[in-house]
Order: C-alpha cells, then structure tokens, then sequence
C-alpha cells in the first residue's frame, strides 16, 4: 500500500468515529480519485475473516469489527448495554426509511398500533433523528434515518436502500435469529402484493384480492406489514 492508504488507515484507526472523505481530501490536498483507490486497497485488506473490516457509508470512512465475530468480542468486552429488538421496532425502522420524513402519527396509522417504544428505541439507538416538523394540526416531528441505520445494514447511502422485502431479510442475517427453534416457520418475513397501473389514472391497486390475513393498503399504496401479530420475538442487537 502506497503512503496515503497508510495515512488514510492511521486517521480512520485514531479516530473510533466516521471520517468524511471530504475532510481527507481538505486537509491532505488529495484528490477524491486518490482516496477511492486507498479505500479499495484497505477494502482488499480489511475483509473476509479479518477481525476488522472498513466501513463506507454516506461518504464516510470507519472501521468495524467483523460480524463473524460478534459473540467472542461481546463474550470478552461485556457491552456496556444490550438492546433488544422486537419485529415491531424493526418494522418501524423500515418504514421509515423508505417513508422518511415521516411522522409518529403517520406510522401508527400505517401501523395500526402504537409506534412510542419503537421511536424512543430507535432514537436512543441513534438510527433515527428529529429532520424538522410537519405543517399540519399539532406541528407533529418528521423523522429520518441517520448514519447509524446506514452501517447497521451496510449501506453507501440511502439511495442504496434495497427492496423492502431484501431489507427484511438483512435484518433477519444482521440478527442471526427471528423466531425460537420450535416455532414451525423460521421465516417472518412478509409478501409484498403485486400492483398495477389502471388505465386512465395514476391510483395504484393490488393486481389479485388479499389474502384475508391483517395486512391493509393505504391510500398511498403503501402495504401495512403482516409478519407482526404480537411482540414475542426479540431480537437482541448489540
């Protein structure tokens, strides 16, 4: 590796905290060109089985520990607190990130039910923050994701935001562990429905009748989740 790989390496090391690439490129007179090949040569460095890996996300730079080996370090350092997760927080992590801004009254009408937990849950965990509030009755708050939810699920930026249902799937990998071993589906995740075009307007409706299970449409077309029918499974993120 060349000099400004191994600066690049020492800063992002020293500082247990993001790295704008801007900042790199301010400071050390560099060309963006010259980062991104330094960020390729850590990548090649920092993967695989290594016990480190190089994050990049939102134009910042930040090493990790490889999830590979997530319990013998949370075994040796002891984290200082563990969160739980159930399916509903993680619900309402999606949402909003495919819905952002978005308001507390704005998911729970999506939702059908209470979102107060998954918002204070998600706050405290740094993956959501207050972006402002809504002109309407009662100035409620918008909420966005932040840079946290785009590490928590390996994101260059929000425009990398995959389908919902790939989304669901990485929470369930990131998570290990969805349902207890003797429940008969170890799969929650839900089925989107298909939808369709009808002629003469830009109104969205589903191309085949639901099933009659709890899973609502909003006037947005917008599909309310069904993989949740009570908070039992926990999911625990560290």
């Amino acid at each position: 590796m060349n000099n400004l790989t191994n600066i690049i390496e020492a800063i992002v090391f020293a500082s247990g905290e993001a790295v704008p690439v801007k900042y790199i490129i301010e400071k050390l007179g560099c060309t963006l060109k010259e980062v991104n090949q330094s960020v390729s040569e850590l990548k090649e460095r920092y993967c695989g089985t290594c016990g480190i890996h190089l994050l990049t996300f939102n134009g910042k730079l930040q090493f990790a520990t490889n999830p590979d080996y997530k319990t013998p370090v949370s075994d040796v350092l002891t984290p200082i607190k563990e969160k739980e997760f159930t399916k509903t927080i993680l619900e309402c992590a999606a949402l909003i990130a495919y819905k952002q801004p978005i308001t507390k009254p704005e998911l729970e009408e999506i939702r059908q039910v209470s979102c107060d937990y998954a918002i204070h849950t998600l706050l405290e965990l740094g993956m959501i923050v207050p972006c402002g509030r809504k002109d309407a009755i009662g100035k409620p708050i918008l909420y966005a994701t932040t840079d946290n939810f785009l590490k928590r699920f390996k994101l260059n930026s929000i425009d990398e935001l995959p389908d919902y249902d790939e989304l669901m799937a990485q929470l369930a990998e990131l998570n290990n562990s969805l349902l207890s071993e003797d429940e008969e589906d170890a799969n929650y995740l839900y089925r989107r429905d298909e939808y369709v075009e009808e002629d003469g307007g830009s109104e969205k409706k589903p191309s085949a009748d639901p099933e009659p299970q709890k899973p609502s449409v909003t006037e947005d077309g917008f599909e309310l989740p069904d993989f949740i029918s009570d908070d039992d499974d926990v999911i625990k993120i560290d």
